[in-house]
């Protein structure tokens, strides 16, 4: 299977490694994305794959609270100007507004809903936007949470927004800022689990597999007996939990306790119960390919080298 620069640069960013061993990794996947990032994990470059893939497209990612309701938006437009437009911006909180009052089924349910204080649909209010802007705009997904007690966070201005939910019998004021800080920290490291309750059997074997396979390209390692590497394979399984679970994650403010720990904490401090119940984070453009430039040009030369 070929691969393309546009590959590479996405494999690059994906996994902080460097081009040329992202090329090399392809070369020996046969173009496979998932094989390539598993080859760069199994020669100890690459410690994970982000979750998500490469970021392109632009707009806005949007997450607020209206009357208890927490609402997160991702609405796409074709330049980051557009997305700093005040006009672009009135209309991603018109559609947030829109989804905590209509509580539609799905994507295609909301744009049929009236946009919010208008007789339009917001299909119809989305065509005004394009026609008024004259880029193309989409919205793209959303999220709500009715019950608990919902804190928003919106990163860089529109580029990460995050909802999170809990469950406590203090008022919402005060867990706004414990809200805010576990939201802070899904922004910043984008965890792949929520709890390591959450981690399946098939995502522990991979990371069992890529730990023995890593194991054994050790010269030092390599020697000791399969009992012992296994062994050493459940304490790293606990590193793995800490790096890629929310509430088991070193607090970014606080890096003598984790999540967990600090919302207990907090909690306690207030005269409460707080629970993390849920959370959702949008990074705009998350997935979406956006036509490769100059940087496509200036690596294409290596692809085919």
């Amino acid at each position: 299977m070929a691969f393309t620069a546009a590959d590479v640069k996405n494999l690059r960013e994906m996994t902080g490694v460097g081009m040329m061993d992202c090329k090399k990794a392809l070369t020996a996947s046969d173009g496979d994305m998932d094989k390539a990032v598993e080859w760069l994990r199994e020669k100890g470059m690459a410690a994970s794959a982000k979750k998500a893939g490469r970021i392109a497209a632009e707009g806005m990612a949007y997450a607020t609270v209206v009357d208890g309701v927490g609402v997160v938006v991702e609405v796409n437009a074709e330049t980051d100007f557009v997305g700093k437009n005040e006009k672009f911006v009135d209309f991603v909180k018109g559609v947030a507004a829109t989804v905590a009052k209509e509580n539609p089924a799905d994507l295609d349910a909301l744009m049929e809903c009236k946009y919010n204080g208008t007789d339009l649909t917001v299909t119809q209010q989305q065509q005004e936007m394009v026609l008024v802007i004259g880029e193309n705009i989409k919205v793209r997904r959303f999220a709500r949470f009715e019950g608990g007690v919902s804190v928003a966070y919106v990163h860089a201005g529109g580029k990460i927004g995050v909802l999170v939910n809990l469950d406590t019998d203090l008022a919402a004021e005060k867990v706004e800022e414990v809200g805010k800080d576990v939201a802070m920290q899904i922004a910043a490291l984008n965890p792949r689990f929520w709890d390591k309750s959450q981690v399946t059997q098939d995502v522990l074997d991979e990371e069992k597999k890529i730990m023995m396979v890593q194991m054994a390209n050790d010269p030092k390692m390599a020697s000791k007996p399969e009992q012992v590497r296994e062994k050493i394979v459940v304490g790293k399984l606990n590193k793995f939990y800490a790096e890629n679970c929310l509430l088991q994650q070193e607090f970014v403010k606080d890096n003598t306790m984790s999540i967990e720990k600090y919302i207990a904490s907090a909690a306690k401090a207030l005269g409460g119960t707080i629970t993390f119940k849920d959370a959702v984070r949008f990074e705009k453009g998350e997935g979406i390919e956006k036509k490769q430039e100059n940087f496509a040009e200036e690596i294409a030369s290596m692809v085919k080298g």
